[in-house]
């Protein structure tokens, strides 16, 4: 099978240019200008941008969390994020308490395979670090799993030690692997929140309230100091404080192999979305939570001068009813998660090309090029490049749209950004060749998506 793509701008990280692109089973094979080449398949790319397929390393997909799952499944999930023009994903796989770190993974490949219409890998959420769980980080590895996330909140279900932290960055300094890390004091927060709970606090916005911005600063230090002494990289997850920045900044300054993500509701939205009336602030309960507004352009600055390196998602919707519902009369029991893997593209486009904060191969930087690179995936993902998967996105970006929850594909009864009009959308996508998006409608089906055995992941120590 072979397509071929005409008249576009190719838009990589590092490159602007008009090009062809002629794709045969799957794979980039030849970049030029007036190719003359047989194919089945024509796609007429003119006035169009041609970006490599966004690579989301952020998503929890049927995910359990406090007696209930995460509503967007391995099939809606990825066709939501299809929708948005991402190709890749990267989800996370737990290991409970008492559980090998294999057991894990085999339940996660079974919650994916035969649902998943794009390609997606696994991080391991580690619970329990032992011996033997470390011994499977090893297994992990070369099997293609080759990062993994700790947790330094979530008391008595997540959150580990500093010990056992240092033990597993030690690990990963002799397997290749790169620890992702969660980063809040949860002991400081679970007195916070014990405390406004027996003060009638119970209001959404006290999930806020009681996870301060310093506990965020101070855990982040802290993870990229024990990083230091292991001599290993680390990548925080989710990063949506000045202060944490500040932590990432001082050590990427001191020569330190410290990255982080940050996510479109951190930069889209703020605090103030706590305050709307009712119970309407459950909609945006997320760990971390949403900061003050003026935590935002310190975000935009980071991701401008590569100190943050990702935006992904954390995409981990919950709905308003039976769910989000749980928590009504105690913050505390709202499931933490909000929708966004079908808007990261659109909503970095709009709010940071359009509007001057970066450019357009920074914008690839963050979405594709740099999460691949920092988790095993480039070049097979990430790039326009001879060998590379055809994980391709036309993408106009003069068109518009207004998202809603009654036209977007995540499953979910609300939309953090609802009503939002944004420019530049993803028009066709392809997936290793296939055209899974185009003209509003899906042309993909459920379990084409293949499992990704990523390679070592993240650079080592500068």
């Amino acid at each position: 099978m072979r397509t071929l793509i005409r008249g576009g701008q190719i838009v990589t990280a590092t490159d602007r240019y008009a090009g062809d692109i002629l794709i045969e089973d799957g794979v980039i094979r030849t970049i030029g200008q007036s190719l003359d080449a047989t194919a089945d398949h024509h796609i007429d790319a003119k006035g169009r941008l041609i970006l490599p397929g966004g690579v989301d390393v952020h998503t929890h997909l049927d995910m359990p969390f406090g007696g209930s799952n995460s509503s967007d499944d391995f099939e809606t999930g990825t066709v939501a994020a299809a929708f948005g023009g991402t190709t890749s994903i990267v989800d996370f796989a737990i290991q409970y308490r008492g559980e090998s770190l294999t057991e894990a993974l085999d339940h996660w490949h079974r919650r994916a395979e035969g649902k998943a219409v794009i390609d997606y890998g696994f991080h391991m959420i580690m619970s329990d670090v032992n011996p033997q769980s470390l011994a499977d980080m090893d297994r992990m590895v070369n099997e293609g799993v080759t990062s993994f996330k700790l947790f330094m909140a979530y008391p008595g279900v997540f959150m580990l030690d500093d010990a056992s932290i240092f033990r597993a960055m030690l690990r990963t300094g002799e397997n290749g692997g790169l620890i992702a890390m969660h980063a809040e004091n949860g002991g400081v927060i679970d007195v916070l929140v014990q405390r406004a709970l027996a003060q009638g606090h119970t209001a959404p916005r006290y999930h806020a309230l009681t996870r301060p911005s310093l506990a965020e600063g101070e855990a982040t230090h802290r993870a990229i100091a024990l990083a230091q002494m292991a001599h290993v990289p680390v990548y925080i997850v989710h990063l949506t404080a000045k202060e944490a920045l500040d932590a990432v900044r001082q050590a990427r300054d001191l020569g330190v192999a410290a990255y982080a993500e940050t996510c479109p509701q951190y930069l889209f939205l703020s605090y103030d979305n706590y305050e709307e009336p009712g119970f309407e602030g459950a909609k945006y309960v997320m760990s971390p939570p949403l900061r003050p507004k003026d935590h935002q352009d310190e975000l935009w600055k980071g991701l401008g001068s590569g100190d943050l390196q990702v935006v992904s998602t954390d995409h981990c919707p919950f709905c308003m009813k039976e769910q989000k519902e749980l928590g009504r009369d105690d913050f505390s029991k709202i499931p933490n998660g909000a929708p966004g893997i079908e808007t990261r593209m659109t909503l970095v486009y709009d709010g940071g090309v359009r509007a001057g904060r970066i450019d357009l191969n920074r914008f690839v930087e963050i979405t594709s090029t740099g999460p691949a690179k920092l988790f095993g995936l480039f070049p097979r993902k990430g790039t326009i490049a001879p060998g590379s998967d055809a994980d391709l996105v036309i993408w106009n970006p003069d068109a518009s749209a207004v998202l809603s929850q009654k036209t977007l594909h995540m499953n979910v009864d609300y939309n953090p950004y609802e009503g939002r009009r944004v420019q530049g959308v993803p028009e066709i996508v392809l997936s290793r060749g296939e055209v899974i998006v185009q003209d509003g409608a899906l042309h993909a089906r459920p379990g084409r998506g293949r499992f990704l055995r990523r390679g070592p992941s993240g650079p080592r120590i500068m």
